[in-house]
């Protein structure tokens, strides 16, 4: 996922053109027109929410209850390095929490957030399926595991770098 070179502008008139095509279907269309304002803007902000109630003729309430009630879709700005820390049962029996503290230590946020050059951003997750590496974590397809925290700098310095 690569930063978002467009303008706000540019973004704008993209969503203007997606929902403009999905009007007619209405209600029917919020999933397909959130998907894609999602991969225009990276996240739903309010303002996008609302373009896409008034354009689909819904409720700004409806547009954030899909919103919420799926998890693909995020009211948040996420990083273009996205970190995912595995806090299942075995991760976390292995020191995963631990691996967590030292990641948000050394990006300065915590999980949730992203830090405000938008390169990175942490989510903390159930399982990624490879209990045997734990604890684990991912960076966009790479996986890392059995790490311990003082791996960390070395591992998110080489993703600064890009």
């Amino acid at each position: 996922m690569g930063v978002n070179t467009l303008t706000e502008n540019e973004k704008q008139e993209q969503l203007n053109e997606v929902v403009a095509a999905h009007k007619a279907d209405g209600r029917k269309a919020m999933m397909s027109v959130l998907q894609k304002a999602q991969a225009i803007y990276g996240f739903l902000p309010l303002e996008v929410q609302k373009t896409v109630a008034e354009g689909l003729g819904v409720s700004v309430a409806e547009v954030y209850g899909v919103i919420t009630f799926y998890s693909f879709f995020t009211l948040k700005p996420k990083g273009e390095h996205q970190i995912n820390v595995c806090l299942g049962t075995a991760c976390y029996v292995k020191g995963a929490s631990k691996v967590l503290d030292a990641i948000q230590e050394n990006l300065g946020i915590k999980t949730g957030e992203c830090t405000p050059d938008f390169k990175f951003s942490i989510t903390a997750c159930r399982c990624v399926g490879a209990c045997g590496l734990a604890p684990v974590i991912m960076i966009g397809d790479d996986v890392y595991g059995r790490l311990t925290p003082g791996e960390i700098p070395a591992i998110l310095a080489k993703y600064k770098e890009v």
